[in-house]
């Protein structure tokens, strides 16, 4: 029942390349960049990542992105990375875009077992619709589009299906955790973090302290062990600031 690994390096040795990788966090809050780090001097290329973003230019899945290791991303928000815009628009990375709310249950319903699921989010758009461009050619063609999802009437509405997202690993970050894989997030670090660790076949913790289990109340567990399968700590060092913004007098 010990999860706990010696280190990053041992924790992600079995993540190979063309893996799918859930990762949590919400722009630089609640990212595993610790294990993010180890893949990248580990050399795992040619990833499928599922994440709310991808990271930012020198940062999180932004440094994976900037050494051209992710070949294909799942997200919701893609702003605040011009390496990431430049890929794209150049035909080098392939893109799936789904509204927040919908990746945020489509990750869930994966881990819960749900293959798909109806929701009236994106209905009437491109999102249901089809045509989104995954994946453009260097000369700015579209090579991939999106393709149009089943829709069906419940009531008087129209909803769109949608289906769950399980990944072969999933990486999340806790401010505490115990040797059994509970875990417990801080603040906004709840993000995507709990929804990534229940979609992950394999998920690996990164967390800031670690303590023995029973030491951790079960009414505070925001991820149950059951769904995570290796710890390490890493202590609380690493956070970093997606704008700092500078305010000078008069």
């Amino acid at each position: 029942m010990d999860k706990t690994c010696g280190s990053a390096d041992e924790a992600i040795a079995d993540i190979a390349d063309g893996a799918s990788l859930a990762v949590g966090g919400f722009g630089l809050c609640g990212i595993p960049h610790v294990l993010i780090q180890a893949l990248l001097a580990r050399g795992t290329t040619d990833l499928e990542t599922v994440s709310n973003n991808c990271g930012v230019d020198g940062a999180g899945l932004g440094l994976l992105l900037a050494a051209g290791r992710i070949r294909r991303t799942t997200g919701s928000y893609v702003g605040e990375n011009k390496e990431f815009a430049r890929q794209y628009l150049g035909g080098e990375l392939e893109l799936e875009l789904c509204p927040q709310g919908t990746l945020a249950e489509r990750l869930r319903a994966g881990g819960s077992g749900i293959p798909a699921f109806f929701t009236p989010a994106g209905v009437g758009t491109a999102v249901a619709d089809g045509g989104l461009p995954w994946r453009y050619t260097p000369a700015g063609d579209v090579a991939v589009a999106s393709p149009a999802k089943e829709t069906r009437r419940f009531g008087d509405r129209e909803y769109v299906l949608e289906h769950g997202i399980t990944t072969d690993f999933a990486l999340v970050r806790a401010a505490v955790g115990d040797r059994h894989g509970n875990l417990v997030y801080a603040r906004s670090a709840q993000n995507f973090n709990p929804l990534c660790a229940m979609a992950g076949r394999i998920t690996v913790a990164e967390v800031e302290r670690l303590v023995e289990p029973g030491d951790l109340p079960a009414e505070q567990v925001h991820t149950p062990g059951i769904f995570v399968q290796r710890v390490i700590e890493v202590g609380p060092d690493g956070k970093g600031i997606e704008k700092r913004m500078i305010r000078t007098e008069g």
